[in-house]
């Protein structure tokens, strides 16, 4: 009996083929990236560790709080994401960027437009006025166009569209930390980083506070990384973790 082979053919342009064409990767979200950061300071019986072993990553539209005891390093822990504190040992890459191997002005162009930071004491300059305090950020970026009008969405997003020539010293408590959320969010940053944004605030004010900071994340899509003593600002975040013994933990872990 003859054998009879079959030769395969090139498929034509216009063949119709059975089989859907492979859809491309999706493209990776920009990501904070901690690996084994550790932190120590001399002391006089020897080194001291803060951080140890912290690792931990994040993409864009995550949102953690971090606790822990006073004196745990949840502040070190965000100065070394921030590029302000140089740890000890381990890396720290931003959307693939590790800001320690930049120069001090490249870092500093860095913070400015990828870090926004709320810092528990609003820290706003008392001579300016809500809307200068708030394009203070642009003063030194690269992207200052249209600053001026997106200044004014933020503030009207944070409700003190009736406060722009205001003092600081003329605004309450709340009022200052919602200026200075604005103001943390005028360059549009991948990274924000809260230092006990509501620490400062009556209850009443650190709910509003929480909220509008939990709603313009989500707008805007930001890494959000929040160091708090409070238990119900903790509990409205997705992420949760504890800093003991120099390291992250899940919570109930």
């Amino acid at each position: 009996m003859d054998v009879l082979a079959v030769r395969s053919e090139p498929a034509s342009p216009c063949d119709n083929s059975p089989w859907p064409a492979p859809e491309p990767p999706a493209p990776s979200l920009p990501m904070l990236d901690v690996s084994e950061i550790a932190k120590t300071y001399p002391t006089p019986r020897g080194p001291l560790a803060i951080l140890s072993g912290v690792s931990f990553t994040l993409q864009r539209g995550d949102a953690a709080a971090i606790m822990g005891p006073s004196g745990a390093g949840k502040s070190t822990l965000l100065y070394i994401l921030c590029g302000l504190e140089q740890p000890t040992s381990g890396a720290v890459a931003l959307d693939g960027l590790n800001p320690f191997a930049l120069s001090d002005r490249e870092q500093a162009a860095f913070r400015n437009h990828s870090i926004g930071f709320i810092f528990q004491d609003h820290c706003l300059l008392p001579q300016c006025s809500v809307l200068e305090n708030v394009l203070v950020p642009t003063l030194v970026s690269n992207h200052a166009a249209g600053a001026p009008a997106r200044a004014r969405d933020l503030l009207a997003q944070v409700g003190l569209s009736d406060r722009l020539d205001h003092r600081p010293a003329e605004l309450s408590g709340g009022e200052k930390q919602r200026v200075a959320l604005a103001r943390a969010l005028i360059n549009k940053p991948l990274l924000l980083l809260c230092d006990e944004p509501t620490g400062n605030l009556d209850r009443a004010s650190a709910d509003v506070v929480a909220t509008l900071l939990l709603e313009l994340h989500a707008r805007q899509e930001t890494i959000l990384m929040v160091v708090t003593h409070s238990p119900e600002l903790a509990a409205r975040f997705p992420l949760r973790y504890e800093l003991r013994n120099a390291n992250l933990h899940p919570v109930g872990a």
